[in-house]
């Protein structure tokens, strides 16, 4: 199984998920690309794009023996996992896509542009936490201060200054605000990669208030895959964060099945 984290995030993002799924006795990998967490920087930034993280799943694929795995993509990851299976779908033995689709909304990726790549730094956790629900309050209404400082500490990091900041490459937007910038977001026409995980295992999720994903994107997609998994989650924006209880009762039946 591999858990695929989105743009601006990191490997913490699954550490509950990889420990709820841990019984399940499959191996469980959750690589960050390149500029995010414990990765290395990117010395060229027009590599930040999915072709070449999809290139850097397949050569940790490669190195590490797996020929088929279950994907568990997020906003970006989802993305991944999509063009990967445009172009070989073979090693894809199943797959969940959480609020992302073949079309990006694009109010969503405007409202991602806003925010990534502008850097900045706090001196406490609660000083992060207050700041991420300032950009993100819309997308999470329900969180309390607990739920910010945890996703305070799963998207950023303390830095040798003392300082806190967000834990990846501010790089990673110029190949979004360059003129091709929609194409490195998200590659065009993904609908043939969504088709042929439709003939897979699938489970669907969006966020009932996304503006990444949208409801007719998402009808659609359920349309094309009338045996998918689907879950729906209340009042959460993008993206979902998988420990929701109706998420994790719908991956736990789908990981079941799979067995």
């Amino acid at each position: 199984m591999i858990c695929l984290h989105g743009l601006t995030r990191n490997a913490r993002d699954f550490a509950d998920l990889a420990e709820f799924l841990a019984p399940t006795g499959r191996r469980i990998l959750v690589p960050e690309m390149r500029g995010r967490g414990d990765s290395e920087y990117a010395r060229d930034a027009a590599t930040y794009n999915v072709g070449q993280y999809v290139a850097d799943l397949n050569a940790l694929r490669e190195q590490e023996g797996i020929d088929r795995y279950v994907a568990i993509g997020t906003s970006m990851g989802g993305l991944m996992t999509m063009v990967q299976a445009m172009h070989d779908p073979a090693p894809i033995a199943a797959a969940v896509l959480n609020d992302i689709g073949p079309v990006v909304d694009p109010a969503g990726l405007e409202r991602i542009m806003d925010y990534v790549g502008q850097g900045g730094s706090y001196p406490t956790w609660i000083h992060a936490a207050r700041a991420l629900e300032e950009l993100h309050k819309a997308a999470y209404p329900g969180f309390d201060l607990d739920d910010w400082l945890q996703m305070a500490k799963r998207t950023m990091t303390l830095c040798g200054n003392g300082r806190i900041a967000h834990d990846y490459d501010m790089s990673i937007a110029e190949p979004l605000r360059a003129a091709d910038g929609d194409q490195a977001a998200a590659p065009a026409d993904l609908w043939p990669g969504f088709d042929a995980l439709a003939q897979r295992p699938l489970m669907l999720i969006r966020g009932e208030l996304s503006n990444l994903l949208s409801q007719a994107t998402f009808a659609e997609m359920r349309a094309r895959a009338p045996q998918a998994a689907v879950v729906s989650v209340p009042e959460i924006g993008h993206a979902p964060t998988l420990d929701e209880p109706c998420v994790r009762s719908a991956l736990g039946e789908f990981m079941a099945r799979l067995d």
